[in-house]
């Protein structure tokens, strides 16, 4: 059976540990409709991307 050779010290642990912390989502405000969306993706509410008609419009029901 393996057995580490060494104890892993609480800072060696810590680096280990340091890329796996939650990313904080980013939000840009769409300067069209001023609506909040993640960058690099479709707006829901109005369909467009980049300047396109990706999707049809989304009406309220």
């Amino acid at each position: 059976m393996a057995v580490p050779r060494k104890k892993m010290t609480k800072s060696r642990i810590g680096m280990r540990r340091s890329g796996q912390k939650m990313q904080t989502v980013t939000w840009i405000e769409d300067k069209a409709s001023g609506e909040l969306r993640r960058p690099h993706h479709v707006d829901l509410k109005t369909g467009m991307y980049r300047g396109r008609q990706v999707l049809s419009a989304k009406t309220d029901v």
